[in-house]
């Protein structure tokens, strides 16, 4: 059953906080429970024996010690069982560590390097520009379904050459496919999973029996070159092969979507920041940044102890899992100064959104670009750009972002 907070102090907050039964109020507002968990119990104990870290130092102690693995074989295995959903989340980049992770990560890296993420630049301003050619003829729009979610679906559908015909299922395959990943499962959550993952092998399949018959341009071609892999002969096995595929869509899909209709809606509902940045476009990366450290699109992040560990000062034992709060940390006072400020001038931010060290987000130099060249056309385009309604929020924990922002352009 939900906890209800209305009557509840900081402290009482604190201590009863479960992720599995979370609290009325926390899809929508989950900041003051944060704070509360930083203040009084920054190592909170869940129930199974894991914890929820809430400051920034912490976070980021767990993602850079080598401890503190992102295998997820021992995790999955009960929650998701022998199934698709199963071999998807532990065959994918974010879900290993080394040598697994570091060799299939050299590939991915290989493939979104900064000459490959240039070259996509001109494409991604001509998307922008039609879509924003798009709304204003419709006039009023779900910002979401018109705006932010084409552009990673585009993107990504490109990036690995998926038939424009066969792109319509890819944003509800990565919806379906990520849910999967909730604190919470329901058996329809992971039936959609199951068959998401199913659907989308059976598409690579396709694709990946016409690319080695048909090789791209290895340096412009991101699935040759994942099919070819590194020219040390270092080749992914056909398994990882899909599953890296799908991963590369659903992270990028995630991040941008949420970063996109996340930022927007702070801008409409922080006017003198959305001014600011009309009158100063320069800000725009320095504004995108703030938008992920604000509203990260990924609130949370996972590992488990493979030896003990010392974390805020307490001893926790190999075989802990660690829920690390995201969205907790890049609100700590102890690191950015007036945190709940949105603030798009922000300097320094070296927010978590994309993670830190090893598992830093491959992607995240696509993402940024996406969003810099979607504000950037979107400001200027629509100077009375509003909301005409009340946003519906995505009701995942994991996940923050929108359903449906209705704006008028």
């Amino acid at each position: 059953m939900a906890v209800h907070n209305s009557r509840m102090n900081a402290r009482e907050r604190a201590r009863a906080f479960e992720l599995t039964r979370a609290p009325a109020d926390f899809i929508d507002d989950p900041y003051p429970w944060y704070a509360a968990l930083r203040e009084h119990d920054p190592v909170h104990a869940l129930e199974g024996g894991g914890v929820f870290l809430s400051r920034y130092e912490d976070a980021l102690a767990a993602y850079r010690d080598a401890r503190a693995s992102s295998d997820k074989k021992e995790e999955f295995r009960p929650k998701l069982g022998d199934s698709p959903l199963y071999e998807h989340h532990t065959t994918s980049l974010v879900f290993n560590d080394p040598p697994l992770h570091t060799r299939v990560r050299r590939i991915i890296m290989g493939a979104l390097n900064q000459r490959a993420i240039a070259r996509m630049e001109a494409d991604v301003v001509k998307l922008v520009e039609r879509l924003l050619d798009e709304m204003a003829d419709a006039g009023e729009v779900n910002f979401i379904d018109a705006f932010a979610s084409q552009i990673p679906i585009e993107v990504i559908g490109n990036l690995l050459d998926v038939p424009r015909a066969a792109r319509g299922p890819l944003r509800g395959w990565s919806v379906a496919i990520l849910s999967g990943l909730e604190p919470t499962l329901t058996p329809a959550m992971h039936e959609a999973g199951n068959r998401a993952v199913s659907e989308f092998v059976a598409l690579l399949r396709e694709l990946i029996a016409e690319r080695r018959k048909h090789p791209g341009d290895y340096e412009a071609d991101v699935l040759t070159r994942l099919i070819q892999g590194e020219k040390d002969g270092e080749r992914l096995s056909e398994t990882e092969l899909y599953h890296q595929c799908i991963f590369m869509l659903n992270a990028g899909h995630e991040t941008t979507t949420n970063l996109i209709g996340n930022g927007t809606w702070l801008l409409l509902t922080h006017p003198a920041e959305l001014a600011r940045l009309r009158a100063e476009p320069a800000l725009v990366p320095t504004a995108v940044e703030e938008m992920l450290r604000y509203e990260g699109p990924i609130q949370l992040n996972n590992r488990r102890l493979t030896a003990p560990m010392a974390l805020g000062g307490r001893e926790l034992p190999a075989g802990t899992s660690i829920t690390i709060g995201i969205g907790a940390a890049n609100r700590d006072p102890a690191q950015f100064p007036d945190p709940e400020k949105f603030d798009a001038g922000r300097k320094p931010n070296r927010h978590l959104a994309f993670g830190q060290g090893d598992h830093a987000c491959a992607g995240l130099n696509v993402a940024r670009m996406e969003a810099r060249i979607a504000f950037s056309r979107l400001l200027p385009r629509f100077p009375k750009l509003e909301l005409t309604g009340e946003p519906q929020r995505d009701r995942r924990i994991r996940f923050r972002g929108f359903r449906n922002l209705p704006v008028r352009v």
